[in-house]
């Protein structure tokens, strides 16, 4: 089912609008797209559009709060194994085809004050960062009842970009004042986009990418977070108020059990994926938390490669009473894994759309939901 903005905020905000929703975040690893069709998979399967997952209608708008190189990407070899090129911060990556969907840098262009004070003009404010004519049309998009998101670099991922997670972590001990004014020249530039945008479109969402965490942690603490962190969310966070904003969503993988506190301290009200490999429970979550925290994704992606008393054992659990009502996006923790057969996966979604009270599928339609 499509659902609109105000239906979606509404359930965001833990208000029962007559119907839960139960979406796929992110959609199946590519690998996995070969096994389904030797499995006797439809295309509309293997493209999502067969499963009538409910999404919302939405809109990323047309402001860029990131990097703005000038530079393209140039591709330095491309196997059916592994992609190698040079991206647009002149890094170069490789994607392992079969096992990935984002390529792994093998260098970083920061690694001193200098380096930074030289890239630092990919992230200062400049006017073609905004597309007014798009906007416009966004506007239109927003009055028909379409979410508007705007995406603003991570406190941690996006330092991380231009330094790699190991020469970022020694940063934050090494070259504090770098780190604090890369996150200072984040907020600046994104706060004159929001400016911009706000004159034209509200902005519903503010969306920021972090995977800051593996199973057993943050590779930060508390209280890095509090220090470096807090002050950049803070700043975006209230101006994406001032221009609108009801929601504030974070997505990291992994267990950020450690750090969650903190950014709800900054105003961070949705969390995703929650994956239960990485120690994330949104039964538990949803207990600590209340209405401070609505919840997308959460369901262990991995029982869906074993037998159908692990599926539904899954939802038995993730989908029951207390978790219902609003406040909770039910969905998969990530991608589909290799090694889900086709089978279970149809079982999940039949058992899931009845535990819910949803309709048998009927109708057709797939929007990715991560955002």
């Amino acid at each position: 089912m499509i659902w609109t903005r105000d239906r979606y905020l509404a359930h965001c905000r833990y208000e029962f609008t007559g119907r839960e929703m139960f979406t796929e975040l992110f959609g199946p690893l590519g690998a996995l797209e070969d096994e389904w069709r030797a499995q006797g998979a439809t295309e509309k399967e293997i493209g999502m559009t067969a499963f009538d997952w409910d999404y919302v209608l939405y809109t990323h708008l047309a402001g860029n709060c990131g990097a703005v190189t000038d530079r393209e990407p140039v591709v330095i070899e491309d196997t059916p194994e592994h992609l190698i090129r040079v991206d647009a911060m002149g890094r170069t990556e490789k994607l392992i085809k079969k096992s990935a969907t984002i390529p792994l840098p093998l260098d970083y262009p920061v690694k001193t004050m200098e380096d930074w004070l030289r890239v630092k003009p990919w992230y200062v404010f400049r006017e073609d960062r905004v597309d007014p004519e798009k906007l416009r049309e966004q506007r239109r998009l927003f009055d028909r009842g379409y979410l508007t998101i705007l995406t603003v670099p991570g406190g941690f991922d996006e330092p991380r970009q231009l330094m790699g997670e190991a020469g970022l972590c020694m940063a934050y001990y090494d070259e504090p004042e770098m780190i604090e004014d890369m996150l200072a020249t984040f907020a600046d530039t994104t706060l004159r986009v929001i400016e911009r945008i706000a004159e034209i479109v509200p902005v519903d969402n503010l969306s920021i990418h972090e995977d800051m965490a593996g199973k057993t942690g943050p590779l930060i603490g508390p209280n890095l977070v509090r220090e470096f962190l807090a002050p950049y969310y803070k700043r975006v966070w209230d101006a994406a108020r001032a221009a609108g904003a009801k929601l504030f969503s974070q997505d990291s993988d992994g267990n950020v059990n450690a750090v969650l506190d903190e950014f709800v301290a900054c105003g961070v009200n949705c969390s995703y994926p929650c994956e239960p490999a990485g120690g994330m429970d949104i039964v538990a979550l949803k207990k600590k938390y209340g209405k401070k925290l609505f919840f997308k994704g959460g369901i262990d992606k991995h029982a869906l490669r074993f037998g159908k008393e692990d599926i539904l054992r899954e939802l038995e659990y993730k989908m029951s009473p207390f978790m219902k009502g609003g406040g909770t996006v039910f969905g998969l923790d990530h991608r589909i894994p290799n090694g889900v057969s086709l089978e279970n996966y149809r079982y999940y979604v039949k058992t899931g759309r009845e535990m819910l009270g949803l309709p048998p599928v009927r109708e057709e339609g797939w929007a990715r939901m991560a955002f």
